[in-house]
């Protein structure tokens, strides 16, 4: 699925190039084509990467940190069946884990540029959302799964961007900001013993994106192009707790300091998008 997203992105950017060759001859009236305010939008793809060493991470004493490794009664790491990327298809390793989602996204933008020559400079603001979503899961002895995910309500960035505009109506540009998101988080299990509160569910999470891309000035008002993001959002505030519910007391989460808090170990909420463009130039 990544692999042909990718593909196909490459095949639209040389199909883009290819379109915009004839514009790369010096415009001889000199115009300034990339200068003023603009509105449009963006659809295209939030591709994730794989990251195969994420786990959840255990605070069994109530200490704040999460370092700690749940046992059983007997003794032995009550975890040791281990962990994986993505959301658990059983309540064993067995069955295995299924990708984290890959989606399409969709925004709307407003900025303004401005051209000196063939250099040109401006900012962009952009409000929408990636439909993606990341999980981890972990594997008790129970056996049980324990699957943590998290997902977008809605995103939003701001991003200067400087780039050439060759032949006056083809620009080529680099870009970059912060970025800003809602983020829900949520959780599931196997393990029908113990209770689970979820802690700071929703949350709040400030990121950047860094890319780049190619904008082709259409007639006098309109232009379309693609355009690549890496976007990482840092989110360390969601966890869960875990009490005794209707296990026995020597349950392993109990053991502690009577119950246990868990979350994920990467605070990393990352995914590249490829899009298309297309705006109204005033």
């Amino acid at each position: 699925m990544r692999q042909r997203t990718f593909s196909g992105a490459a095949l639209g950017v040389v199909a883009l190039l290819a379109t915009s060759a004839p514009a790369f001859a010096q415009d001889a009236n000199g115009e300034t084509h990339f200068k003023g305010l603009y509105v449009g939008g963006s659809f295209g793809m939030s591709v994730q990467p794989n990251d195969v060493d994420e786990t959840i991470l255990f605070d069994r004493n109530l200490d704040g940190n999460f370092n700690d490794t749940v046992t059983t009664a007997a003794g032995p790491n009550a975890f040791s069946p281990g962990f994986c990327n993505g959301a658990a298809n059983g309540a064993t390793p067995a069955g295995g884990c299924r990708n984290d989602e890959d989606g399409k996204e969709y925004f709307v933008r407003l900025g303004a540029d401005h051209q000196i020559g063939n250099f040109v400079y401006g900012v962009m603001g952009e409000f929408g959302k990636s439909e993606v979503s990341d999980s981890v899961s972990a594997f008790s002895t129970t056996p049980a799964n324990y699957v943590m995910t998290r997902d977008f309500d809605w995103n939003a960035s701001v991003r200067g961007r400087v780039g050439y505009a060759a032949g006056g109506r083809s620009l080529f540009y680099a870009a970059g900001g912060p970025t800003y998101a809602r983020i829900n988080n949520s959780f599931s299990s196997t393990n029908t013993a113990n209770a689970f509160t979820l802690e700071d569910r929703k949350s709040n999470s400030w990121g950047y994106a860094v890319g780049g891309g190619l904008e082709q000035k259409i007639g006098d008002n309109f232009s379309f192009g693609m355009e690549y993001m890496f976007n990482n959002y840092v989110d360390d505030d969601f966890s869960v707790n875990t009490s005794r519910g209707n296990a026995p007391v020597t349950n392993p989460f109990l053991l502690g300091a009577g119950s246990t808090d868990f979350q994920r170990s990467s605070n990393d909420f990352r995914f590249h998008s490829i899009r298309m463009t297309g705006a109204f130039r005033f």
